[in-house]
């Protein structure tokens, strides 16, 4: 089968009618500040790759309906054109759903307010949507169909998922009919290929281990045409209160030989990973729910500060027993930033705040996230009690992490991860209660991609159901209008503010030991979450984020700090590893 400049052979692939390869890595554009796409690019040339993948996150590009993103870290466009300077292909994977452990597998939260929705199925409503997707990404790519980009991906791993074949094959017309005259491909795990093939379409599987058996598998699911891993897995990302999840360069290079050994093509997940900016991470939940952790380092060849890593040298090492590597040398690691000790001296309340964050709205029950228009952040609820004395507190159903407060004081916290509803406390009549509510990510893989967020059910005092609330959208992408003061902080969630006074920017970890839980900016940039409880304890700052003078690092801690003092590292400290 041929179409366009890539050709699908008996047993591989064609490239202007010459036999080829496909030796890609996977590299995000929107995990990477746009300043370093070009290095990273660059990077990934010199490893020996021919090709990168891509994901495209929906949610990224259309965070409401009708809302359309397509600059800065969102500019794929720009993204491509700069892959095609680097002399490299592409594989493009626009989804609609793409997993990749990012919120809610890139599918756009406000699909969720519909109550019954089903996502990736034929429920017209979802397949409405994603028209709609296509129709404003497939222009903004269609320049780019033949070179870089060589084949498209149709949806992503739905053999896990469900067994519609009529919802595979209504994205694979879409894609078609939105111009897209290269080959189509599926990717699925060993286990899931029959549910997730496509007749007419290639058949790719993802795996980190035991390349011959799963090759075979593909190969008694698709008799002929090209070997394709579309993933090989040669690390993990983290999720909180774990460990740091590695694999050993020695391990992974081994499996990679022998792909190629094979004969196969092959995508490296990931060569570079990146980092889940702001409140990109996603979550899985497979009984529990388990929120993934800002790094998005995946112990990949390419670092998350983009420097090259053992597995980096180890896979040039063998990619150059199959095809020529670059003559040039690899990319010495890039100079980085240490700043023992800045102090962060002004501080100002989140629940004084409110007004100046996003406005409220009246409601009888309270409302999701997704119900108000909200895609991520917090959302600060609150009503009046009328009850005396104790009560047993019931928050029946809520994503992900409730913090509970009586007229601005701290009463107690629920967690979504350890199947906690209730608490106790002392109230008098005309009390307000305030439960503000963490979106901690949305589940990306399985069923519970229908994973809403906010107060999802009656909250209840002594069995009584609490009716009247206002509900505060916190979404924090504007901080412009906090009021800092200062002074010590006072209690509960608190903004605390620090200068930092740079001669030369440079790529830096920010190390919060001492913090308990919350979020960090630099220059209005969202670095991601932070946590105590680990494993990871730095948060990586890019350096275009940075710049020669004044410097503005704002912290939102949501419990305590030992003191109000952060600190910049050389190095990261992504916690401790699995034994």
């Amino acid at each position: 089968m041929s179409t366009g400049m890539l050709a699908l052979t008996e047993d591989g692939f064609t490239l202007h009618g010459k036999p080829f390869r496909l030796i890609s890595g996977a590299l995000h554009y929107f995990r990477v500040h746009p300043d370093q796409w070009a290095d990273r690019l660059r990077k990934a040339r010199l490893m020996g790759l021919n090709t990168i993948d891509t994901y495209v996150p929906w949610n990224l590009h259309e965070p409401r309906r009708g809302e359309w993103h397509w600059d800065g870290i969102a500019d794929l466009p720009r993204f491509l054109d700069l892959a095609a300077a680097e002399g490299l292909h592409v594989l493009l994977r626009p989804g609609p759903y793409i997993c990749a452990e990012w919120d809610g597998g890139g599918l756009p939260a406000w699909l969720l307010a519909e109550p019954d929705i089903r996502l990736r199925s034929t429920d017209p409503r979802f397949l409405a949507a994603v028209a709609d997707y296509f129709a404003e990404l497939l222009p903004k790519v269609r320049p780019h169909l033949g070179g870089p980009v060589l084949a498209v991906q149709v949806e992503n791993e739905y053999g896990a998922y469900g067994e519609e074949t009529a919802y595979l094959e209504a994205v694979a017309e879409m894609l078609r009919e939105g111009g897209v005259d290269l080959p189509l491909f599926t990717c699925d795990q060993p286990g899931d290929l029959v549910r997730g093939v496509l007749p007419g379409v290639l058949a790719t599987a993802t795996f980190g281990s035991r390349a011959t058996e799963a090759l075979t598998r593909l190969r008694e699911v698709q008799p002929s045409g090209p070997l394709v891993c579309a993933e090989f897995w040669d690390g993990w990302f983290d999720r909180w209160g774990g460990v740091h999840r590695t694999r050993t360069a020695e391990d992974a290079a081994s499996t990679l030989d022998e792909l190629l050994g094979a004969g196969a093509s092959v995508s490296i997940y990931l060569f570079h990973g990146g980092t889940n900016f702001g409140f990109t991470n996603g979550a899985n939940d497979k009984g529990t729910y388990r929120p993934t952790v800002t790094s998005y380092d995946y112990d990949a060849p390419l670092d998350e500060a983009g420097d090259p890593a053992p597995k980096y040298h180890a896979f040039r090492e063998v990619i150059a027993r199959y095809a020529p590597v670059p003559d040039e040398p690899v990319p010495a690691p890039g100079r980085k930033l240490a700043v023992p000790a800045i102090e962060l001296t002004e501080s100002v309340s989140l629940l004084n705040s409110v007004a100046a964050l996003g406005g409220g709205q009246r409601f009888l029950t309270p409302p999701t996230m997704e119900e108000l228009g909200q895609a991520s952040g917090f959302t600060l609820y609150e009503t009046v009690l009328a009850q005396d004395g104790p009560i047993t507190l019931e928050v029946s159903a809520f994503g992900d992490r409730v913090q509970a407060f009586l007229d601005g004081q701290p009463v107690g916290v629920l967690e979504r991860e350890n199947h906690e509803h209730t608490l106790r406390c002392r109230v008098r009549p005309g009390a307000v209660l305030g439960l503000l509510v963490e979106n901690q990510g949305r589940v990306n893989y399985g069923q519970g991609i229908h994973d809403r967020k906010g107060l999802l059910g009656p909250v209840r005092a002594n069995g009584t159901e609490l009716l009247g609330w206002t509900a505060h959208p916190l979404e924090l992408t504007e901080l412009s209008g906090l009021d800092f003061q200062d002074g010590p902080p006072g209690l509960g969630p608190v903004f605390h503010r620090g200068v930092l006074e740079l001669a030369e920017p440079a790529d830096t970890f920010l190390d919060l030991t001492g913090w308990t839980k919350g979020n960090a900016w630099v220059n209005g940039f969202p670095l991601g979450r932070y946590w105590s409880r680990g494993p990871q304890r730095t948060l990586y700052v890019p350096a275009p984020v940075l710049r020669p003078g004044r410097n503005e690092i704002v912290v939102l801690e949501l419990h305590a700090t030992r003191a109000p003092v952060v600190a910049l590292r050389e190095h990261p400290d992504l916690g401790e590893l699995e034994e």
